[in-house]
């Protein structure tokens, strides 16, 4: 595709259809308004210098062009299709909702065959444009059917340009609109006006305080979905106890990440796969990689694309996938993928979901970024964690002493209290066999004790209710050790090992 400078995606994409000489266009969308202004982009854009005149049709208003009656006798569709055929001038004609007149008449299906040759080279483009795909099979080979992608950065940075002129803002500097449009990217230009209004109603000026807002309005408008939920609470790499392997790994991934535009498909990051014990930091590290990346987080949930709820589970999944590539860039997360993406029944839904995912993460977008978690790892195909499918596959352990005595750290000092009052080292004696969701219910339950008796927390307080505690790794010790020795020649630790 070849761009040119300022251009949209959408205008580049019909720009190109236009100058391969296809007379008949039929696009997908519910964006009526952002096509027309994409057609006359691309209008003074056509080869040969002069701009080329846009025309618009409805069964309401007739053709007419902007700022002009509509033209005599043109409010039938068969008129507008005649109206077309005798315009002796080069021209765009957009019209709406035509695929009701095509389903309900074969006179008019027969004229747009006619009109299909009689528009042939004439650089007359015809375009319509409707919410829903009804294509009949009499004119399919004629007509370039094309499903319109949520505006590209290139447009929102124009939409917030013009937007805050008309709703009188503040000076807006030009340097924020990009992070500003980058925040807005999947949304429609009607959602991501809302978003605007929202932000400009907390403050005229748009700038980087803007951002909470536009996000809020997008986490609002993307749980529309059903599946696809917007995780606003982001968590700072040290803010995970230990896994340091991981966080190397993160570290370093992060700077080809930056320089994704630069390099090879091959070398772009694309994701990883964390497995291992419940509750010791898989999901607070996938919080911790949007933070890493300065990217925002997204989860697919996949008990509610297997409900039924919203259509078919396949088409949901697809769907869901392909709307976070118009996210992108982004991290997206696959929480207890094991449940949801397998091949254990090849010939039925769970196993057509399992090949497309794995065709989609070698071909997605290189701005999207995947995580991935699992418990039941035995539960997991080959196929998914050989390599090429993620960038790697780690294996999250429970916490050693050491990196026990920094998860007690963290908990004390998010909760005010200070982690040097306590002799940690002797506290983690009591705790062998813990994971890091205990260790925090530990110093919870502890400070939740001393409040009741309206004093500050004391290390006896944290010694007793480690006392009472029966860790995961004693209730469940087979299937832990069974998870063990699943992944020891199968994954990277996410810890390093103890120092000695």
């Amino acid at each position: 595709m070849s761009t040119q400078p300022g251009e949209s995606r959408a205008a580049t994409l019909i720009r190109e259809v236009f100058e391969s000489g296809r007379p008949l266009t039929y696009i997908r969308s519910t964006e009526e308004f952002r096509i027309a202004k994409v057609l006359r982009e691309v209008a003074g854009r056509m080869p040969g210098g002069a701009p080329t005149s846009v025309w618009t049709w409805s069964l309401t208003e007739g053709m007419h062009r902007d700022g002009e009656t509509a033209a005599e006798a043109t409010l039938a569709p068969r008129s507008a299709l005649d109206f077309i055929a005798a315009h002796r001038e080069p021209g765009i004609f957009h019209l709406k909702d035509f695929h009701e007149a095509m389903r309900d008449s074969a006179e008019i299906r027969r004229r747009l065959r006619d009109l299909y040759e009689s528009c042939l080279d004439q650089g007359k483009f015809v375009v319509i444009t409707s919410p829903v795909h009804f294509i009949p099979e009499e004119v399919e080979r004629s007509l370039l059917y094309l499903e319109l992608r949520p505006p590209d950065v290139v447009e929102l940075v124009d939409f917030l340009r013009e937007e805050s002129r008309r709703l009188d803002a503040a000076e807006t500097n030009e340097a924020v609109l990009y992070p500003l449009a980058r925040a807005l990217q999947g949304l429609t230009l009607d959602e991501a006006r809302y978003a605007l209004r929202r932000a400009l109603a907390a403050n005229p000026r748009l700038g980087p305080e803007s951002m909470p807002f536009l996000l809020e309005e997008k986490r609002l408008l993307i749980g529309k979905s059903g599946v696809i939920e917007f995780i606003a609470d982001g968590t700072s790499i040290g803010e995970v106890g230990g896994l340091e392997v991981l966080k190397k790994w993160l570290t370093e991934r992060h700077k080809l990440f930056q320089m994704r535009d630069s390099l090879s498909s091959e070398i772009v990051p694309k994701g990883l796969l964390m497995m291992g014990i419940p509750g010791c930091g898989k999901s607070l590290s996938v919080k911790a990689i949007a933070s890493q990346f300065d990217l925002p987080l997204y989860r697919v949930d996949m008990i509610e694309i297997f409900s039924g709820r919203h259509g078919k589970p396949e088409g949901a999944f697809v769907e869901a996938c392909k709307m976070m590539e118009d996210m992108a860039p982004a991290v997206l997360w696959f929480d207890e993928i094991e449940m949801g993406i397998t091949s254990t029944d090849s010939g039925g839904e769970q196993g057509r979901i399992f090949a497309f995912f794995l065709t989609w993460m070698q071909e997605k977008t290189r701005g999207l970024f995947v995580a991935a978690t699992a418990n039941r790892i035995d539960l997991l195909p080959a196929e998914m964690i050989r390599k090429g499918r993620f960038d790697e596959v780690f294996f999250v352990d429970l916490p050693g002493e050491e990196e026990r005595i920094e998860i007690f750290k963290i908990h004390l000092a998010r909760r005010g209290e200070d982690p040097a009052k306590f002799n940690l080292p002797q506290l983690v004696g009591f705790t062998n066999g813990w994971t890091g969701a205990e260790i925090e219910q530990c110093v919870v339950s502890a400070i939740t004790t001393a409040r009741l008796a309206d004093r500050d927390i004391v290390e006896s307080d944290l010694v007793k209710i480690a006392a009472s505690i029966v860790p995961l790794s004693r209730t469940m010790k087979e299937q832990i050790n069974h998870i063990r020795d699943w992944a020891f020649e199968r994954a990277v630790k996410a810890s390093a090992p103890p120092r000695r």
